[in-house]
This record gives structure tokens, C-alpha cells and sequence, in this order.
């Protein structure tokens, strides 16, 4: 694949985070972009506004002439996430394209260039994101392919004058082992996608063939504690090669001292809160002492990052009232998540709105989500989001809500969510999941906002 040559691009899923990133990217080289997605977001109403064409009726008419006919400069990228019968898929097919994955063509992207790799069941796009506004905030520089909308730069993909990359590696459907990473880091390896990989074991065996494609002389950076090693271990508050120390909350900031064989930077102020972000944050400073970039300008950058939409994303900060918005989908993120809230707000009651997400995901991981969500004082539980799955008998928010040791806690609707904190206004309120939880934003910062 040459990508100099391509002039058209259609997308099947465009609307997709790491989809519509690609989908900025050839619009930037100038091509013609449209796409497919099944539903309209503020996302694809963006990207509408960009200039590229986007239907969401998986009808054939819809298809732009100029896409219809097979060549070598027009380039078909599809996401796994699609339904397998989709009928402009198959016709894509039958007409004699040749589609590829979004992670190939990442992976055509990213073969000339020096590419930092940041993989991980969670903690990824976040790390990924920090790392690229570290190399750009501090002059360095760089390209990016991230996973969310960095709030530095209202963008998910980022354009830079030198040759390096940072991509996130994704390890739904095996994406990340199309990479060829200068720099790779693992920042978790917890059980997921088990519909894609079976059984905890066959993911960790992707992951050590993710380490395996780092290039003769490049870096392995893993958090400590994985069941594979790298070069360079990390963690928080646990002695490594790279480790955060006296991290501390100062008038609800986060502050910590990074310290490594040959660098120690002391009274680092994160931009963004949490305590599994300061373990993000080790990760990414270690990236920029490898590249050389000074320990003061580290420091400046990572004070001057907000973060990701939807990651620890404060929506209301109010005297009488506090909201904020988070991914978290997997037990582990959850846990990563409420636990900071716990320490950034010890005194306060913490009304959870959780939705969560895939039917296998809520089958395999049951005891851990009740376990977790226990730490809410109050929780409203959505109805599974499904996304590309089916139904499957037994499994439902119900079942779930039975197994969470909680007093106050209900299965709820959308529009009851609304209701419930526009009445009890709730004094900290968080709403979490990967489906479309993220309808309610809007509207719940309008109730926040006005909390008597």
C-alpha cells in the first residue's frame, strides 16, 4: 500500500474514535473522504462539517459514484465493530476493493516513521494522549493517532513536522499486531475482549507478540507487576526502574515526584487528577527522557494537560454541585476510577450513573462489577448497551443490580436518570460507560449547573 497514491477514502464506521482519526488524516493530505456509520453524533456532525460526506442508511444508493468503482487510488477502511452482514461491505467486495482494517492501515501510516506504541486494556488512550502533548508541548514534536478527543487540542488525531508517531494500539481484534513500535508500552493486560480471544491466557500471549514487534534497538516500557517484561518497568509508589513517589492531593490537585536511575523530578503538578493518571504520567515522562527532552519542560507539560473527553472529564466544578464524566467500562477502570474520586472527595456522597457495556463483557466480569460498584454511595444502573452484540438470555442489569452489596441502588432509564438528579441533586455526580451514556451529558450539566 502506498499511501502517497490514495485520493479517495470511504470509511465502513467512520464515526468510530480511531476511525474518524484516519478519516481526518487523508482529509488533511488533501484526499476525498466519506463513509458509513450507523447513527449521527456530535462526532461524525463534526466531521460533516469538515467537509466529508457520511451516510447512516446501509443502503447502496447512498454510495458516492466516485467510490463505486475499484482503484489503486481509492482506499476502502473498515472497523471489525460493523455488523459482518452489512450490505456495503459486501458490495465494496464484490466489486473488486480491497478493504483493509483501520489497524493496517495504521500500521502502512506509521512503517517509515518512529513510532511510539502505547497498548493496554486500559489506561492507553490517556497515556497515549499525555505522551503526544508532552513531545508537542515541549517543542520536541510529533504526529498522533489517540483514541478520544484531546481536550490540549479538540482533536483525535494530531499533525507534526518531524517523523515520529504516536499511535494507540488497540488490542480489540488483535489491531496492535500490525505496529512495528520504536518505543512500545503496556500499560495493562487485564482479562477483556474474551469474545475475541477466548480466555485471559491467548491475550496475554497478543501482548507479548505486541513487545516482540519493537524494532531491533527499540524500548519496552511495561507497568510492573505484568506477566512479561520489558526493558523498563514502571509503577506507582512501587520501587522500579521508573516510579511516581509522595504523591499527594493539594487543594484537589495532584502532585508527585518521578524517579528513575538517571532522572528525579520533584513536585510534579498533573493536570489532570487521579491516581492511576499519575501512574499514566510515569509512563509518559519515561518516553520523553528517552527522547531527551528536559525535565523542566516534562514538568510545564504535563501541568498544562487536560486531559481527554470523557477520561476524569470534569463537566460541572461548582461550590454546590460537581460532575464529571468518565469511559470506564471495565471493572478494573472502574475501580482505577471510583478510588480516586473516593480520595479527591473524601466527604462527599458519590452518586454513580453506570451503563455497562457488551452483554459478554457483563457475563465475564459480574463479580468484579459488583464488587466495584459497591463504592458508590448511590447508584443508578442503566441497561446493558449492546453495541455489536445480541442479547443473551439472563444477562441484564437486573442480574447485576442483585450482586452489588449496595442500599441505594435501582435499575433506571435515561430520562429517569434526569428526573432522579434533577430531584435529589446530587452534591457529586459521576456518569461512566463506553455506550451512549455520553446523550446525557449535555442535558445533566444543565441540571448540575442550576443545583440550588
Amino acid at each position: 500500500m502506498n499511501i502517497d497514491k490514495i485520493k479517495r477514502v470511504y470509511l465502513l464506521g467512520i464515526g468510530g474514535i480511531g476511525m474518524s482519526g484516519l478519516a481526518r488524516y487523508f482529509s488533511r493530505l488533501g484526499c476525498e473522504v466519506a463513509g458509513y456509520d450507523r447513527t449521527s453524533t456530535e462526532l461524525t456532525k463534526t466531521l460533516e462539517e469538515e467537509g466529508m460526506q457520511i451516510t447512516y442508511t446501509d443502503d447502496l444508493q447512498s454510495i458516492p459514484d466516485v467510490f463505486k468503482a475499484a482503484s489503486e487510488d481509492t482506499l476502502l477502511i473498515y472497523t471489525p465493530a460493523i455488523p459482518k452482514d452489512l450490505q456495503l461491505k459486501a458490495y465494496f467486495v464484490e466489486a473488486g476493493h480491497e478493504l483493509f482494517k483501520r489497524s493496517q492501515v495504521l500500521g502502512f501510516i506509521s512503517a517509515s516513521r518512529f513510532t511510539i506504541g502505547v497498548a493496554g486494556t486500559h489506561g492507553k488512550t490517556t497515556t497515549s494522549t499525555m505522551v503526544a502533548h508532552v513531545l508537542k508541548h515541549s517543542g520536541y514534536d510529533c504526529s498522533a493517532f489517540l483514541g478520544g478527543i484531546s481536550s490540549n487540542y479538540q482533536n483525535n488525531v494530531l499533525f507534526g513536522d518531524n517523523d515520529v508517531v504516536v499511535v494507540e494500539a488497540d488490542e480489540y481484534d488483535r489491531s496492535f499486531l500490525t505496529l512495528h513500535p520504536n518505543i512500545a508500552i503496556v500499560t495493562s493486560a487485564d482479562a477483556d475482549h474474551l469474545d475475541i480471544y477466548g480466555d485471559a491466557n491467548e491475550l496475554i500471549t497478543n501482548f507479548k507478540l505486541y513487545l516482540d514487534r519493537v524494532v531491533e534497538g527499540g524500548t519496552k516500557i511495561v507497568k510492573k507487576g505484568l506477566p512479561f517484561a520489558g526493558d523498563i518497568a514502571y509503577a506507582r509508589e512501587e520501587v522500579c526502574d521508573a516510579y511516581a513517589m509522595n504523591v499527594r492531593v493539594e487543594d484537589g490537585e495532584f502532585y508527585f515526584d518521578y524517579h528513575s536511575v538517571d532522572l528525579d523530578i520533584k513536585n510534579i503538578h498533573l493536570g489532570i487528577p487521579g491516581l492511576h493518571n499519575v501512574e499514566n504520567a510515569v509512563a509518559a515522562v519515561t518516553v520523553a527522557k528517552l527522547l531527551g527532552i528536559s525535565a523542566d519542560k516534562i514538568a510545564a507539560a504535563l501541568s498544562a494537560f487536560k486531559g481527554v473527553k470523557r477520561r476524569f472529564e470534569f463537566i460541572v466544578k461548582g461550590e454546590k454541585g460537581i460532575y464529571i464524566d468518565d469511559y470506564a467500562h471495565h471493572p478494573e477502570e472502574l475501580r482505577a476510577f471510583l478510588t480516586s474520586m473516593r480520595k479527591l472527595y473524601p466527604n462527599k456522597k458519590l452518586t454513580v450513573v453506570f451503563q455497562p457495556h457488551l452483554f459478554t463483557r457483563t457475563r465475564d466480569f459480574i463479580d468484579g462489577f459488583a464488587e466495584v460498584l459497591g463504592l458508590a454511595d448511590e447508584l443508578l444502573l442503566m441497561e446493558i448497551y449492546p453495541a455489536r452484540e445480541l442479547p443473551i438470555p439472563g444477562v441484564d442489569s437486573s442480574w447485576l443490580l442483585e450482586k452489588i452489596d449496595l442500599q441505594n441502588k435501582r435499575v433506571v432509564s435515561p430520562e429517569e436518570v434526569l428526573s432522579i438528579v434533577e430531584t435529589e441533586q446530587p452534591e457529586l455526580l459521576v456518569t461512566v460507560g463506553a455506550g451512549d451514556i455520553d446523550k446525557l451529558v449535555k442535558p445533566l450539566k444543565a441540571i448540575m449547573t442550576d443545583v440550588k
